[in-house]
């Protein structure tokens, strides 16, 4: 069974469905069907998501097979996204020829000699191939692989489905890549099972095993102008941003957890006279690891780390918004020197790898980055084989502004605290409480700062603020803003699409970073994850009214004081709710300081050495020194 794309169309939408025009349906190797259809069929909406709309179309299509060639059935899926028509056909060769048409598709549409005789015309009708040759729009040339990465190998999926990623900036695509369907997935995890139970990893020294893995960042290190690259192009982030912080990032902790490999022990334990005890550190086994698409190598590298110097095997699923880094990323992994199956990286949906990965029940533990509603259907599949999980999900940060605070300072972290990375941060600080007798000063400057910032693509050297990652994000954000609007909430400044001076980006999904005052701690502007450049400032008359208000949502990722005093700074630091606090700053990391939150924000922590101590479990071992019974 082979897949083949069909990508000749168009696609028109009215209030009964879609209109689809002028489609060629792909089929086998050799063939080629011409279909000049005028069509209505209808639609249905997939849940809150009006950004896509799926229909499956089935017909059986006969012809005059050719050199002996049986005819296909074709069934596809179309999606439509903005105005083009993508479908993917699966093509068993099982049907007799025959010249009648199909009864699902009217003669009106299609003349009965269409059926016969057709030409044959299909050079380029081939199987997906598991690389393509890529130009950057910065200069790069490279090699882009497009398959799952297992075992050491780029290998095809068995299902027919793709992922496209998209330029943020354009909204032209990138590359598609293969994208992993459950037999795949299944593929993968038994790779990942067989590897963890073979001598070439599991009696590798443990002080070898993190020689794999500075080898690995050296590598990351030597060709971080591509990575960076590709992570700008693939999410919209500015490449600046990309090359001196995201890399660093990653490549920092793989290179501090390469350094703990031969540094976790377990320990010897005095119990009586003739008793002796001790507790092995050991992997938890086979570990799934979903990755968001906001910073995609340093969340990659952030569970990737200490899951390798535990000695785990890994599956690695990219986020289906940027499917491309990472798997560069596999062929560095492979030329470090990894053992096969150890790394398997496979792209696909959350609905289908996502789905299978976390019920998989050779996989041991889930390590998840993202939504706090993705989240929570992930614990549902993990609990029916009680896997062990590790969950950073979504934040609705305060930040809190004393009168005695550093107002220059104060603005400045603010700002980026929220408006970095395009607003596109769990931790982001998007609630801001100013004490009311400093607040007219703070909005003066802090919607001074958020109109100085230059708005435009990955490229540009001054950009500050790229497109959000993709179409539904954008339109999320705008939707966002419209609901501050009809719940009274004024907006100081943005509000709106931004709309770029360069016609090449007139398709982008540019925004403008927003600043929203006069809500309400009810409001849904306050109370929920917005995840892009939109923040609400409101007003404060106590410490312990700020406290109060600060913890007066589900979340608890992250927090940020700025006070010159310190007793105060350390006091409201332990009353906040939250999993981080930073005083005087905001957003700060760093691979050897826990990472993680409370409440609804999330299970367990990262980085550190409390990320080890996720991805490894303590075996007591009893051993009786002479007492007999």
């Amino acid at each position: 069974m082979l897949a083949y794309p069909l990508c000749e169309g168009k696609i028109y939408k009215n209030s009964r469905g879609f209109k689809l025009q002028s489609a060629r349906l792909w089929a086998s190797k050799l063939l080629v069907v011409p279909l000049p259809v005028d069509q209505t069929v209808s639609v249905e909406r997939p849940g809150k998501n009006h950004s896509q709309w799926r229909r499956s179309i089935q017909a059986d299509i006969s012809v005059k097979p050719p050199d002996g060639l049986d005819v296909a059935r074709l069934v596809g899926v179309a999606t439509n996204q903005t105005t083009d028509l993508g479908m993917s056909f699966l093509a068993p060769l099982s049907t007799p020829p025959t010249k009648t048409p199909p009864r699902s598709i009217s003669s009106s549409y299609l003349a009965p000699q269409l059926w016969t005789d057709i030409p044959i015309s299909f050079p380029s009708a081939t199987k997906m191939s598991l690389s393509v040759e890529i130009v950057t729009p910065n200069g790069h040339k490279y090699s882009q692989p497009t398959g799952l990465f297992i075992n050491n190998e780029f290998v095809a999926a068995s299902s027919s489905q793709t992922i496209t990623s998209l330029d943020p900036a354009t909204d032209k695509p990138i590359a598609t890549v293969h994208a992993a369907g459950s037999s795949d997935v299944d593929r993968a995890v038994n790779a990942a099972k067989a590897a963890l139970a073979h001598d070439s990893w599991k009696l590798l020294p443990a002080t070898d095993r993190g020689m794999l893995m500075l080898k690995l960042a050296d590598l990351m290190e030597s060709n971080k102008e591509l990575l960076a690259t590709i992570d700008a192009w693939d999410n919209g982030k500015a490449y600046h941003v990309a090359l001196e912080e995201d890399l660093p990032e990653a490549i920092g902790t793989i290179r501090y957890y390469g350094g703990w490999a031969d540094k976790t022990f377990g320990q010897t334990i005095s119990t009586t006279p003739q008793k002796f005890a001790y507790t092995l550190r050991q992997p938890i086994g086979v570990v799934a690891q979903i990755i968001p698409w906001n910073y995609p190598l340093s969340m990659a590298s952030w569970k990737l780390g200490p899951a390798l110097a535990c000695g785990n095997t890994v599956v690695l699923k990219p986020a289906e918004q940027t499917p491309l880094s990472a798997l560069v990323l596999g062929t560095l992994i492979k030329q470090a020197g990894f053992p096969p199956g150890v790394i398997n990286i496979v792209n696909g949906y959350g609905r289908d790898a996502g789905a299978a990965l976390s019920s998989h029940p050779l996989v041991d533990k889930v390590a998840f980055t993202g939504s706090t509603g993705t989240a929570r259907e992930i614990m549902k599949m993990a609990a029916g084989t009680l896997k062990n999980i590790t969950l950073e999900t979504g934040g609705k940060s305060p930040l809190l502004v004393f009168p005695d605070a550093d107002m220059d300072q104060a603005v400045k972290w603010s700002h980026f605290g929220i408006m970095s990375n395009q607003g596109q941060i769990c931790t982001a600080t998007s609630r801001i409480f100013v004490h009311r007798e400093i607040l007219p000063t703070f909005l003066a400057q802090f919607k001074a700062a958020v109109e100085s910032v230059k708005i435009g693509d990955q490229w540009d050297s001054e950009t500050f603020q790229g497109p959000q990652v993709t179409r539904a994000q954008y339109e999320r954000i705008l939707s966002y803003m419209e609901i501050a609007k009809s719940e009274g909430a004024t907006i100081l400044t943005g509000g709106a699409a931004h709309v770029p001076t360069n016609p090449e980006h007139k398709n982008g999904y540019f925004v403008q970073p927003t600043v929203i005052t006069d809500a309400t701690d009810s409001m849904r502007i306050v109370q929920e994850e917005i995840f892009g450049p939109v923040v609400v400032i409101l007003p404060f008359d106590t410490e312990e009214e700020a406290i109060r208000r600060a913890n007066s949502t589900t979340f608890g990722l992250g927090a940020a004081v700025f006070t010159t005093d310190l007793e105060r700074a350390h006091r409201v630091a332990s009353e906040i709710e939250s999993g981080m606090v930073w005083i005087n700053s905001s957003q700060d990391c760093d691979p050897r300081v826990p990472f993680g939150g409370v409440k609804q924000s999330g299970i367990g922590r990262e980085l550190g050495e409390a990320g080890l101590e996720a991805y490894s479990q303590i075996k007591a071992v009893h051993v009786n020194m002479g007492n007999k019974l």
